[in-house]
């Protein structure tokens, strides 16, 4: 491994003699500009604008450009004269906890060896103490012409340097939150916790790079002359309006159907969970948000109000059946009352009636009687 920055770490008195080697690599494939027509390479050259021809490194040198595009030069001598304690030397400042680190000021990582024997006493008492203090140093150091922030801790057994951005050149992430008043509702908040969960944990080392293997791949191919077999990826499809609710229950589902895992189980638990939650604040007032409210998850909801309105109804029309009965029974009644009563009377009436003719009848057989008798007595007197 090839160094990049030799100088010392100044540990109060104590200097320790190191070098700086790249602790990370980037792994992409690196391609080159050519012309389409005959496949010819397009290099940059660098031309003077003035003299419209290519100049050598030799002769490139710095410029400041202000805001009216003038150009100060600025020589070596210039730069050499500048206070710059921290060139060949990586001075610690001070000890902190890890956690103190904002990670947005994380940069390049490298790692520090030591540079000859006599630096293997200092270098390993340095690494002992930040061990058992359980702190990483923070410290200054000049790198490619400019003075840097860095931070030391341990990784095994070597001492690791963190580039570090000052604190003033992390931005504020002002403007960028959504500016929406949005509720987040119990409910969705477990079922992101039931998806959280389901996902799992990960380790690192387990994960791969995939375009970079089938791009390999597609280079090997074609350096040997074979026709590349690769299918084309799955695009993602765009960012769309959905159902909140849904999406997480979808997203449970699907991530215990790649795990192997059935419908039941703990999962399953928080699912329920979140839809009983979601059921009892139904009747609550929506926010003003974007999330929108659940089809889904008023499906269940739904039947259950369907049953419990079912049985008030079932109820209601027994009841109405019973009052029913009841009310024609007591209106039979009521009629047959007065039917009864009307004809009693009628029969009362027609038997007064009977009565009455039979005594006329009777009566006026009696005055015949009494006629043809006294006609009889008169022609016996004659």
């Amino acid at each position: 491994m090839r160094s990049i920055w030799n100088g010392n770490i100044s540990f109060g008195l104590v200097s320790i003699p190191i070098k700086i080697y790249p602790a990370t690599e980037d792994h992409s494939i690196s391609f080159r500009q050519i012309h389409t027509r005959d496949s010819g390479r397009i290099r940059y050259r660098k031309v003077c604008e003035l003299e419209d021809k290519p100049v050598e490194s030799s002769e490139i040198g710095r410029a400041y450009e202000d805001a009216d595009g003038a150009l100060v030069p600025i020589t070596e001598e210039d730069l050499a004269a500048l206070p710059l304690p921290t060139t060949h030397t990586l001075e610690i400042e001070a000890f902190i906890s890890a956690s103190e680190i904002d990670p947005l000021q994380m940069g390049d990582a490298y790692y520090l060896g030591t540079s000859g024997a006599a630096g293997a006493k200092p270098y390993t008492l340095l690494r002992e103490a930040l061990k058992r203090s359980e702190k990483v140093a923070i410290a200054k150091y000049a790198h490619r012409g400019r003075e840097r922030l860095g931070m030391l801790r341990v990784v095994g057994d070597t001492i690791a340097l963190h580039r570090l951005l000052w604190p003033d050149e992390v931005r504020e992430p002002a403007g960028v939150a959504p500016k929406e008043k949005v509720t987040v509702k119990p409910a969705e908040l477990d079922l992101a916790d039931t998806l959280m969960e389901t996902l799992g944990e990960v380790d690192l080392n387990d994960l791969r790079d995939e375009y970079h293997e089938a791009l390999e791949e597609l280079v090997a191919a074609k350096m040997s002359g074979a026709t590349p077999t690769a299918e084309p990826g799955e695009r993602p499809a765009g960012a769309q309006v959905v159902d909140l609710m849904a999406a997480l229950k979808e997203s449970v589902r699907s991530a215990k159907e790649a795990r192997g895992e059935g419908a039941g189980g703990e999962g399953a638990g928080g699912e329920g969970a979140g839809e009983g939650e979601a059921e009892a604040e139904e009747g609550e007032e929506e926010a003003e948000a974007t999330v929108h409210e659940l089809r889904g998850r008023k499906k269940a909801p739904a039947k259950k109000a369907a049953s419990a309105k079912k049985a008030p109804a079932a109820e209601k029309k027994t009841a109405a059946k019973r009052g029913g009965t009841k009310t024609a029974r007591a209106a039979k009644a009521a009629e047959g009352a007065p039917a009864g009563k009307a004809a009693g009377k009628a029969t009362g009436k027609k038997e007064t009636g009977t009565k009455k003719a039979a005594a006329k009848k009777t009566a006026a057989k009696k005055t015949t009687a009494k006629k043809q008798a006294g006609k009889r007595g008169t022609r016996t007197a004659s």
